[in-house]
């Protein structure tokens, strides 16, 4: 694989992106980079070997224009890369279905699964079996998925914490939010602004999702420090058929290397915290 091609298509919509790029131009592979916004293209540095495309990818056709258009240039993809969001399965589909017709070889970056205390839900409407009548509780599940949450933890005192973008604060709002009760601020690293967060909303349980990321991370620590009860929202079954691997494993297999037991089964879903 990378002796006949040293090109490479990650699609990223992680935290893990840019450092993965990093690490893989140090291999000596030319990336093309897809990412939604301009905001995450800033988050890579700038090289000779590397192409960043900003949008979000235009479905099956979207995925299958890219690899033709490479193919047109005399310059195909050995790999593509899925290293999105675990929640983002769409994106994940649509590789996946257009990879596997045109036996294009596609990798899928895993995120560890955490340990630690926690609910797993299954899906949002499960929220109606959880005794949440009286609680404060945070929504810490992005914006588009608010109404919906809301709607299944009747009697609950809702509350959110979201990006800050004029999209997420239009959906709070939408969703019967009270203003006074929605925090649109990036992630910290410290714990200090989600910690002063639950103390001044009084806050009692914590609705995430199980991202495997610094986000679970962070709400994980924040509810076992300040004695919260965390709910978190059941990753998605990876998609049939892909070859998911963990960062080591990535890797190691792009540097023509093997790691034992690093690799997930693909059609198994994440591994229970």
């Amino acid at each position: 694989m990378h002796q006949e091609s040293r090109r490479l298509w990650l699609l990223s919509g992680t935290g893990e992106g840019p450092v993965l790029a990093q690490q893989l131009l140090a291999m000596g592979w030319q990336l093309t980079v897809s990412v939604v916004t301009p905001a995450a293209a800033l988050a890579y540095s700038a090289s000779n070997d590397l192409t960043i495309q900003v949008g979000a990818i235009a479905g099956e056709a979207g995925v299958g224009a890219e690899l033709a258009a490479a193919r047109a240039a005399g310059r195909p993809y050995a790999v593509v890369v899925d290293a999105s969001h675990p929640f983002a399965c769409q994106v994940s589909r649509d590789l996946a279905a257009v990879c596997g017709r045109q036996q294009q070889r596609l990798l899928r970056l895993l995120r560890p699964a955490l340990a630690g205390p926690a609910t797993l839900l299954p899906a949002l409407e499960d929220l109606q079996a959880v005794p949440l009548a009286g609680q404060n509780l945070l929504l810490a599940i992005g914006a588009r998925q608010l109404a919906v949450a809301m709607a299944q933890s009747r009697g609950a005192h809702h509350h959110a914490r979201l990006l800050p973008t004029a999209n997420s604060l239009q959906q709070a709002m939408a969703a019967g939010l009270e203003p006074d009760r929605v925090a649109c601020l990036r992630p910290g690293s410290d714990l200090a602004v989600e910690r002063a967060l639950v103390r001044r909303w009084r806050i009692t349980t914590v609705l995430a999702r199980q991202s495997g990321g610094p986000t679970e991370q962070l709400w994980r620590r924040i509810c076992r420090s300040e004695g919260l009860g965390l709910l978190l929202l059941r990753r998605p079954q990876e998609q049939a058929g892909v070859e998911g691997l963990d960062a080591e494993a990535l890797l190691a297999t792009l540097a023509g290397r093997s790691v034992a037991g690093a690799a997930f089964s693909r059609d198994a879903g994440p591994p229970a915290p």
